[in-house]
């Protein structure tokens, strides 16, 4: 027992430099001038009308992300998790791809559909071309592609907790009422709590996104807090404005507690294959087969082919290559360490949360999430506050900061793998081997890792996907000569040429989507053998 405390103390300890300790560094910078407490910095903030209405362009943007997404993405899981509709694996794969890439590749695509001389401008007139583009760069552009990116999250949220309802509750309430009436008073409240807490990762992660926006000329709160930074090196007005949305991240992660309390306990996914009693879409399965084709044709495959289009020849891409391939080797090294990392890191915090070994769990689980659902910036200019001193040099001007990030931010995602994997292990398990005389190390080396392998793998996938794409926190934090492929496709969007651009975000969406076709192999061999 002795052992098992040790570590877990180590990793809450661990956790709390990586991520507690930027934050409250941050926050007392924000109110230190010249060695006395002060509020300058956040009475300039406030001294013109600025601030509001980029909060409230944040908001706004925020908000309609959410609702766009819900609707869509509770739509297509219902379609794809619940009825008999074919091609339904090839339909999620394509809808999760933009989740899978960075955020401003998607807004670059649309920009070479809808740009002056992109695809669109083949097919039709001059004037609508125009009217698009300003939309595009605009509002409606920055929600459609905030939407088209994180819509897959609640999509996929639905599908996992449709297989947490009890079939025989909708097989009764078929006896009484069509299926289009159960999925109304039946289905989707129960699963409401999921699509909540879906749709609050949502919101969150479109009011923390600075590339889409600054690429599409939006003005929110994370560009004002990059720009303060990055532009001025103004570190004091760079706090004060990442603040405010720390506060607000956090109010909206208390609201959701509040509203979600004991309501999310009987939302435990099942594991287990495609066995969920699936609707029968009837006479109607052609117009909802051509409904999803249209939608994952437009928010999808055009965008994506417009990209290849505007890449042009193989020449372009052995030019991207001679330019971005240093990056690109460095992108690929930092998320396989970065993602084994958190590997590691997150399957002791999520045996602590799971087994609940110290009194500290819950408040460790709830820092996760917060951490995860903190826009980029604030975690980046945190991270600096901290380790931007003479005395810790050593790791400031090395890539450890972009790890130190990694770990920061993305904890949660394999944290939450590791508990859902635990979940399904028999606690007698592990007992059985502490009454043999096994030590906690030996039992959790030879036990309990072995059981949840092909969870860890899981999360080890995701996290190496979410840094592979990450752009917020390595922007900020990056030592000079070790930028990232996406921060260097950001820096080249500047100036750079059109087909370097594309071809540059085509490698880089191969070197995200390469790892999940061997992961989608490798699983598919394991269940052909069994």
């Amino acid at each position: 027992m002795m052992a098992r405390r040790s570590v877990l103390i180590i990793a809450v300890l661990l956790l709390a430099v990586i991520g507690l300790a930027p934050m409250v560094v941050m926050f007392a910078r924000s109110i230190t001038v010249d060695g006395g407490l002060s509020l300058e910095f956040y009475r300039n903030l406030m001294a013109s009308d600025r601030p509001w209405r980029l909060l409230g362009n944040s908001l706004t943007l925020a908000s309609l992300v959410a609702l766009l997404s819900t609707l869509l993405g509770v739509s297509l899981g219902i379609v794809l998790g619940k009825t008999d509709i074919p091609l339904r694996r090839l339909f999620t794969l394509l809808f999760t791809l933009p989740l899978l890439i960075p955020s401003y590749i998607t807004a670059l695509s649309w920009a070479d559909v809808l740009g002056g001389s992109g695809l669109a401008s083949h097919f039709v007139s001059a004037a609508w071309i125009k009217t698009a583009s300003a939309l595009l760069f605009g509002l409606p552009g920055c929600v459609l592609v905030l939407a088209s990116t994180f819509m897959p999250v609640v999509m996929l949220a639905t599908m996992i907790y449709l297989r947490t309802i009890n079939p025989r509750l909708e097989e009764a309430a078929r006896l009484v009422s069509r299926p289009s009436g159960v999925l109304r008073a039946i289905t989707i409240p129960l699963i409401r709590p999921g699509i909540v807490l879906a749709a609050t990762l949502v919101f969150l992660l479109a009011l923390g996104d600075f590339g889409v926006p600054t690429f599409l000329r939006v003005d929110v709160f994370p560009t004002e807090s990059f720009t303060q930074f990055s532009a001025f090196y103004n570190f004091g007005a760079a706090t004060a404005a990442a603040v405010p949305l720390a506060i607000l991240t956090i109010a909206v992660l208390g609201g959701e507690q509040l509203f979600l309390r004991h309501r999310t306990d009987e939302l435990r996914p099942a594991s287990g294959g495609d066995d969920l009693p699936r609707l029968r879409l009837g006479r109607g399965k052609p117009l909802v087969v051509i409904a999803v084709a249209v939608l994952c044709l437009v928010i999808v495959v055009i965008p994506l082919i417009a990209l290849l289009v505007q890449s042009g020849s193989a020449g372009a891409y052995i030019r991207a290559l001679h330019t971005v391939g240093d990056s690109l080797v460095r992108s690929l090294v930092l998320a396989a360490v970065g993602a084994t990392a958190l590997t590691i890191l997150g399957f002791f915090v999520g045996y602590l949360i799971h087994t609940r070994a110290l009194a500290v769990w819950r408040a460790v689980d709830a820092w996760t999430v917060l951490l995860f659902a903190l826009p980029s910036t604030v975690i980046g200019i945190g991270l600096i506050a901290l380790w931007n001193r003479p005395a810790t040099n050593l790791i400031y001007a090395t890539p450890l900061m972009i790890l130190l990030g990694y770990l920061a931010q993305y904890t949660a995602l394999t944290s939450r793998a590791t508990v859902a994997g635990l979940a399904l292990v028999p606690a007698s398990m592990e007992e059985a081997a502490a009454v043999t005389g096994a030590g906690w190390v030996r039992r959790v080396i030879l036990i309990v890792v072995p059981l949840v392998r092909r969870t860890l793998m899981g999360g080890w996938l995701i996290a190496y996907i979410f840094c592979l794409r990450d752009t917020g926190i390595t922007m900020l934090v990056y030592p000079p000569g070790y930028d990232t492929l996406p921060v260097r496709i950001l820096t080249l969007m500047a100036n750079g040429a059109p087909d370097l651009i594309a071809a540059a975000s085509v490698l880089m969406i191969v070197a995200t989507v390469v790892p999940l076709a061997i992961l989608a192999l490798i699983l598919g061999k394991q269940r052909r053998s069994r």
